[in-house]
């Protein structure tokens, strides 16, 4: 319908509609006042008899009434839009507008038609926008107009509250404002009314997962949703808690998506750290690639340092849920599991609040002691959902649970799941369950039980075979001595136990404190062997300008020399016993190169001191042949003693210099306050990171089997149903077999005769003119050369050389 036009003022020929006077007095207010003044007196005059309408209770003022007319209607929601256009112009002519408009929504809302409904929700929003009115006035009514049973409205509503409130947050946080507003839907959500509760659950539910209301009072809001009287509002709180983290994963690979858009730095590749790896970038290829693989190594250990200090760094754990925030977890999983046992839901319903119960117990480790006789009830191979049930009794152990309470249900699953007239599938299954019963609460298994179950590593079934050697590999970690011999491989504690029921660690220093005080006394004894290699090199030229030789001086220092440098005392001793005729220097200079050396020239040595020994006790008597074995033995090491004195003074040279150069850097950097008061400074605390980093990527290297994780960390991590079915080949339909066949069968094309295929040939050779293209031995060659020649000689004698032409006759 076309809008009446309006002669503006001062203007007698100038006609002009709605959108063109919105501009016109957008550009000049002051001049179309009376203009203004008319359109308003307008809007109250409709608006009266809407009202009107109203309060005769009719069901529909559309359908019946005075205002059946849809260009009223019509005209009634251009006025409202463009008044609120307008309003931030004329602040005191509309300053009544748009409370006019809020309670017109409240009172009329119901009995409005769909179209002006929405019109003058528009209006409304628009003037919030304009920050005219402030949202927390109008929230109870966007909530309320959520519950008309109208969808554009409903939509038109929701999306305003949620962008709204989070455009409110974006730069600060008012928490003053954001409590007034959870309190309105705090309010809501405790009502009777099914529709009112469901839209205040479903818009805090939104709030947290864009993290705008991400504390504790909304996390136990939703939490305690739980416990509403309607069914289906007790279904949507459990979706959103169950479904949570599943919502956070992909949360987070859309940002990691758009993260990776954004940044314009290409990815660098990451090297795993491998044995392999290491053994290849330091005994494999030429010095280049050597180089190349050690740099790829550095690339490796610096993610691996990078990935941690982000770990460290990022407040918001992968695995949040909302019941992270339960302020009553004991008494919240008591309560809700009172209401599973009394309730008449369907089997779904109850698989869901038994979920949530058992995910509750993990993460906040309760103990509720009737939980696992109830579950011990549905442990059956033929149970519906089974999988999702043994995920949830895993959920629910954790160490602070008796092993008197959880060993029926353990018992449970070993005689129904894992016995030789089972399915296949089944025993999987059971072992699978098995191994994560007893990677939490490894008190439960016995030694003859595990034998046993170890045993089915050598099933034909893979998934069988599978599950057994991961519950053997679990036990060298946890405690091999449960283990046959021949199972327990080598773990790397032979000794390694579980704890008892509540034996707990108790932390009386901090953290990783010994790493720095290990790495302290390695440059402690570094520089004393530099000290003791400039010492002994001082010695030596002492000693080669005396002369001495003497039996005790020599005793003395090798003593010393043993005591101070364990790691070559072996070597020392070795040589004890002909320290007569070996001089210091040697045994000074020449202590590296008998480490590098092989066994077999220690046996030798070891020989020729026992022949010298036996020689000094026959030649005892007869000084003679003394001097003379003297004089032998020396002759040949004074060339020797010449090159290593000339190398002893090298290296001794070379060391002390170092040790200077130590010896300055530690004096010119600060003494640690560590070392005084035993308070660290963040340079430490920096210096233990890099070394438990190492230490990680060094244990990682080493381990031969699994790591075993922390209790914390088993009962953060939610247990993926889909683990304990690993390997096990579900049974297929008959649709999915025949759709297998039909693939199959694609590749091979439609079945067709041979003669139908030799028909349909085109191109290629023939065998006979295969023939000729065959490569033939010489002997052969030369023999068909030669019957081609004869043949030829037989032509030429029967036809004559002569060529005579067609013949004209037939």
């Amino acid at each position: 319908m076309a809008l009446e036009p309006l002669s503006a003022s001062g203007r007698d020929a100038d006609k002009l509609s709605l959108p063109a006077l919105q501009s016109k007095m957008k550009i000049d207010p002051e001049g179309y006042e009376t203009e203004l003044g008319l359109l308003y007196s307008q809007f109250n005059s409709a608006l009266e008899l809407f009202q009107q309408q109203a309060a005769l209770n009719f069901t529909s003022i559309s359908s019946s009434g005075v205002c059946a007319d849809p260009t009223i209607a019509k005209d009634l929601g251009d006025r409202s839009m463009f008044l609120a256009h307008v309003t931030p112009f004329y602040p005191k002519q509309l300053a009544k507008f748009p409370s006019q408009l809020a309670e017109f929504l409240k009172n009329s809302a119901r009995s409005l038609p769909s179209g002006l409904r929405c019109h003058v929700t528009q209006a409304l929003i628009l003037l919030i926008n304009r920050q005219m009115v402030d949202i927390s006035e109008t929230l109870a009514l966007f909530m309320e107009l959520q519950t008309l049973g109208d969808r554009n409205l409903r939509k038109l509503a929701f999306s305003h509250v949620i962008h709204s409130i989070r455009r409110m947050n974006k730069k600060h946080k008012n928490e003053a404002k954001n409590r007034a507003l959870q309190n309105i839907l705090f309010a809501m959500l405790q009502q009777e009314d099914e529709a009112r509760a469901k839209r205040s659950l479903i818009t805090l539910c939104e709030f947290h997962r864009r993290k705008v209301w991400f504390d504790d009072r909304t996390a136990n809001a939703i939490c305690m949703a739980c416990f509403h009287s309607s069914s289906r509002i007790m279904i949507a709180a459990l979706s959103f808690l169950l479904d949570y983290e599943k919502i956070e994963d992909d949360d987070s690979d859309d940002s990691d998506a758009s993260s990776s858009e954004d940044d314009s730095n290409p990815q660098i590749s990451q090297v795993a750290l491998g044995k392999e790896a290491i053994y290849k970038a330091h005994h494999k290829g030429t010095v280049s690639s050597k180089k190349k693989k050690k740099a790829k190594l550095q690339r490796a250990m610096r993610s691996m340092k990078r990935k941690q200090r982000l770990s460290a760094e990022s407040s918001n754990s992968t695995y949040y849920s909302p019941l992270n925030h339960l302020k009553d977890a004991q008494g919240f999983a008591e309560r809700f599991f009172s209401r599973l046992q009394t309730c008449n839901e369907r089997f779904e319903v109850k698989m869901m609040m038994l979920k949530l119960i058992a995910r509750t117990v993990g993460l906040h480790r309760l103990i509720v002691l009737n939980f696992y006789p109830f579950l011990q009830k549905y442990v059956q191979p033929h149970q519906r959902d089974i999988t999702n049930l043994l995920a949830a009794a895993v959920q629910a152990c954790h160490d602070m649970v008796p092993p008197d309470a959880v060993e029926p249900l353990f018992k449970q699953i070993v005689n129904q799941f894992v016995h030789d007239r089972s399915r296949p599938e089944a025993i999987a299954v059971g072992l699978n369950v098995i191994r994560e019963i007893c990677l939490r609460m490894p008190l439960l298994m016995t030694e003859d039980l595990l034998q046993d179950l170890v045993l089915y590593k050598k099933s034909h079934e893979k998934a069988v075979s599978v599950a057994a050697r991961s519950l053997m590999i679990l036990f060298r970690e946890v405690c091999p001595s449960l283990l046959v011999k021949k199972d327990r491989g080598r773990p790397s504690d032979p000794k390694a136990k579980p704890k008892a029921y509540g034996e707990v660690d108790v932390v009386s220093n901090i953290p990783d404190l010994e790493l720095l005080q290990e790495n302290d006394d390695d440059d402690d004894n570094m520089e004393m062997d530099h000290d003791e290699i400039n010492e002994d090199g001082d010695d030596i030229d002492n000693l080669e300008s005396s002369g001495l030789d003497d039996e005790g001086d020599n005793d003395e220092i090798a003593a010393s020399d043993d005591e101070d440098n364990p790691m070559y005392s072996d070597d020392a001793g070795s040589e004890d016993g002909d320290l007569q005729d070996d001089s210091i220097d040697e045994d000074s200079d020449n202590s590296v190169d008998e480490n590098d050396g092989n066994i077999s020239d220690d046996d030798d040595e070891g020989e020729e001191e026992d022949e010298n020994l036996e020689e000094d006790g026959k030649d005892k008597d007869s000084p003679e042949s003394d001097d003379r074995g003297m004089i032998e033995v020396k002759k040949p090491k004074a060339s020797k003693r010449k090159f290593s004195d000339f190398n002893g003074q090298l290296t001794a040279a070379d060391t002390s210099l170092r040790a200077l150069k130590r010896l300055a850097e530690e004096k010119l950097k600060p003494t640690t306050s560590e070392s005084e008061d035993g308070i660290l400074s963040n340079e430490d605390f920096q210096r233990i990171k890099e070394l438990k980093a190492k230490r990680e990527a060094k244990d990682a290297l080493a381990r031969q089997g699994v790591k075993v994780p922390s209790s914390d960390q088993l009962s953060t991590k939610r247990l993926d149903p889909a683990k304990l079915e690993a390997h096990v080949r579900k049974k297929l339909t008959k649709e999915e077999r025949l759709a297998m066949v039909r693939a199959g069968r694609e590749a091979t094309g439609k079945y067709q005769s041979r003669t139908a295929v030799k028909q349909k040939k085109t191109g290629g050779k023939s065998n006979r003119q295969k023939q000729h293209d065959k490569v033939m031995p010489s002997a052969a060659r030369k023999a068909r050369a030669a019957r081609s020649r004869e043949g030829k000689k037989k032509k030429q004698n029967r036809f004559g050389k002569q060529f005579r032409g067609k013949k004209a006759w037939k």
